[in-house]
């Protein structure tokens, strides 16, 4: 009797403690947010970029660290939903915010799926090279779609009307940064009950025994999928927040360093852990923020130094190591 009340009692508790770290995340971004706003007011957009490639990093995770398929090619999505959100102001008069951010999520989703059906044809090495390829296929076409992208002088012309009809898009940024700190927020808790779902945990078994899914009955290829298509939505998510934040879209958006660079986020943060996510693009901004304005001529010597000392010192990432140590700690005083 007792032993099936414990049964019974456990997914209760779970769900205590899923809702309880959900609360306690939602606070930290919270916190740190409102920190940022106070510490940093002059510098609202580095923030707000901040947030918009963070939002990159967690779509990269989702794929990734999650699923476990190499690419080094994200930044396509990320560029689709800037290019869709900044060509939907300047060219189509559509400058609500809201519906410029669901462009680039649709946009995001669609260049998901395209990459997703592309990437997943091949497997290891192979699959690396397609994402490459993917992505400089992305930042060629827009560049040669200058009548629409503005090519290499990027697309201009793109104006944000006021939030809700009521908050203004100013030169200091205040009203991006709110809308970027809500919309990262959403996403945030969304992508935590997703990667708890049955579905989240399909992906992670696909990552671990591709095989042993497959021999359960379900689709490795259409799950992977999916996930690129949410991922790419989430990725465009942070490109129209670049659009809409900066209003202007250069074809840095859909470079090959952007999408290294979010990988680079992702190591230094954790895979596998949205929080390891938003660590490593924390760490890292900041980081190459202050340390390129110090040392202009020899700050990536001092990044890579930092990235090499992280990968031998902390190999799943300073949020996953920490994240660990906590763990350990607990067991032992249980």
């Amino acid at each position: 009797m007792a032993l099936t009340l414990e049964r019974e009692a456990a997914p209760i508790v779970t769900r205590h403690r899923t809702f309880g770290q959900d609360l306690i995340a939602v606070a930290v971004i919270v916190i740190t947010a409102a920190a940022g706003y106070l510490l940093f007011p002059d510098n609202l957009a580095l923030l707000t970029r901040l947030i918009a490639i963070a939002l990159l990093v967690l779509s990269l995770d989702l794929v990734t660290g999650y699923c476990g398929v190499a690419t080094l090619g994200h930044a396509a999505l990320f560029g689709a939903g800037a290019y869709a959100a900044g060509i939907a102001s300047a060219h189509y008069g559509i400058n609500d915010p809201l519906l410029m951010t669901l462009a680039g999520i649709v946009t995001g989703a669609v260049a998901g799926l395209i990459c997703g059906v592309v990437i997943l044809r091949a497997h290891g090495l192979p699959q690396l090279v397609l994402s490459i390829a993917l992505v400089y296929l992305f930042h060629e076409f827009a560049n040669k779609a200058s009548s629409w992208t503005g090519g290499s002088d990027g697309l201009s012309g793109i104006s944000a009307d006021p939030l809700f009809g009521v908050f203004e898009f100013d030169l200091y940024g205040h009203t991006a940064y709110f809308y970027g700190v809500a919309l990262l927020l959403i996403v945030l808790v969304l992508l935590r009950f997703l990667v708890r779902s049955p579905f989240g945990m399909l992906c992670r078994g696909i990552r671990q025994d591709p095989l042993r899914v497959r021999a359960m009955g379900a689709s490795p290829k259409v799950a992977l999928i999916k996930m690129y298509v949410i991922s790419g939505a989430v990725a465009g998510i942070g490109g129209a927040l670049t659009a809409i934040s900066t209003q202007v879209v250069g074809l840095d958006s859909l470079s090959f360093t952007q999408s290294a660079e979010a990988l680079v986020m992702l190591v230094l943060g954790g895979t596998g852990s949205l929080f390891g996510a938003l660590v490593g693009t924390l760490i890292f901004m900041l980081f190459e923020d202050y340390v390129s304005a110090a040392n202009p001529f020899h700050w990536l010597t001092i990044v890579g130094a930092l990235l090499i000392l992280v990968v031998l010192f902390a190999p799943t990432g300073i949020y996953g190591t920490a994240a660990a140590y906590v763990a350990r700690r607990r067991e032992a005083r249980a």
